[in-house]
């Protein structure tokens, strides 16, 4: 008899960026982390840590990275849900909203855990293709008109934000829940946050993997409405964020300066890295996030990830046939893009 439901033993789970060893040398570029460190304040609070806090459950709802989130985003703390990353917050979507009757729609190509997490629920997937310049198909995501519509803004891999009067337009279509990924909106110039106080059916999801510099603290949250926050609390862990990291994440989030001047720092180095490989035939599609969707001149993606590989470098490639000529690049330091771009071939001013 076999152990797992059917589902289960014909998933395909979802494979994140590779992942050095530990000192190895290698130019990591293929999981959009951030190139620079945390918020001086976030870690002065991580060595203040005492083991008397490690020894009782946390807060259940992550009460002072709540307080700290909604003092920063102007709403109040009962709109906020607080989780382990911003995947786990996608996990209470899934479980709450979606079933074997009760689907989900999205937008592709894009963040390819959506796809797992929708069959784990048995749920069925409705994929609407991007055109090649990744506007957003409303009228094709209304005519799906799922319990759940997700939208990555920016979307990933090609790095572009949805309009705002784009994604009111599909609030307003939709019957069901639209969600909006805002893992990278702070690389943007503007976000879709306002829209939670405009439809009763719009959540918004943010993470502090990305423009915080805490990937590896693993923590996100989502937005939205109270009773739609209330309802997204019945099927969370029950101490789903530890003591540490809410903590730390509400000194980080507190700390906007820095983390606008880290942002302003990778858009920089984003426009001087796309017209080095512009430079050299690559044509780089417009982006809002910390990462660059491109496609070799030749094509080749597959050849040029194996030996910018070998040569250390990683970047990432998806092999599916939308994104087979292409690759996606993290933008890193200016060291470590000049390193990608001379291994490339571009001929660096003296």
């Amino acid at each position: 008899m076999p152990y797992f439901r059917t589902t289960i033993d014909t998933l395909e789970a979802y494979q994140p960026g590779e992942q050095p060893l530990p000192g190895a040398d290698v130019v990591k570029l293929n999981s959009n982390e951030n190139p620079y460190p945390p918020s001086p304040h976030a870690l002065a609070v991580l060595r203040e840590i005492q083991g008397e806090e490690l020894r009782h459950y946390p807060r259940p709802f992550a009460d002072e990275f709540r307080t700290a989130a909604a003092d920063v985003l102007n709403v109040s703390p009962d709109q906020l849900i607080v989780g382990n990353g911003s995947d786990d917050i996608l996990t209470m979507l899934f479980r709450s909203v979606t079933d074997s009757g009760r689907g989900v729609a999205y937008p592709v190509p894009t963040y390819v855990l959506y796809r797992a997490l929708a069959r784990m629920q048995d749920a069925s997937v409705t994929e609407v293709p991007f055109d090649e310049t990744f506007t957003l198909p409303v009228r094709q995501l209304v005519e799906a008109n799922a319990p759940l519509t997700l939208v990555a803004s920016p979307n990933s891999p090609s790095g572009n934000r949805a309009m705002n009067d784009a994604l009111a337009e599909l609030a307003e279509g939709l019957d069901g829940l639209l969600a909006v990924d805002e893992a990278y909106v702070d690389f943007a110039t503007d976000s879709a946050l306002d829209l939670v106080g405009q439809h009763d059916n719009v959540v918004i999801v943010r993470t502090l993997s990305k423009s915080h510099g805490l990937a590896g603290l693993r923590l996100g949250f989502a937005i939205g409405s109270a009773e739609l926050i209330a309802a997204l609390s019945k099927v969370k862990d029950s101490y789903n964020v530890d003591a540490i990291a809410s903590r730390v994440g509400a000194a980080a989030i507190r700390d906007t300066a820095y983390t606008r001047s880290v942002v302003d720092r990778v858009r920089t180095s984003r426009a001087r890295l796309a017209t080095g490989l512009e430079s050299i035939g690559f044509r780089v599609w417009p982006s809002d996030a910390n990462f660059l969707l491109t496609r070799p001149p030749d094509g080749a993606a597959g050849m040029i990830y194996r030996q910018l590989k070998t040569a250390g470098i990683l970047v990432r490639y998806f092999d599916t046939p939308e994104l087979s000529d292409k690759l996606r690049i993290t933008v890193g330091t200016d060291a470590q893009n000049d390193r990608l771009l001379e291994a490339l071939g571009v001929r660096q001013e003296p």
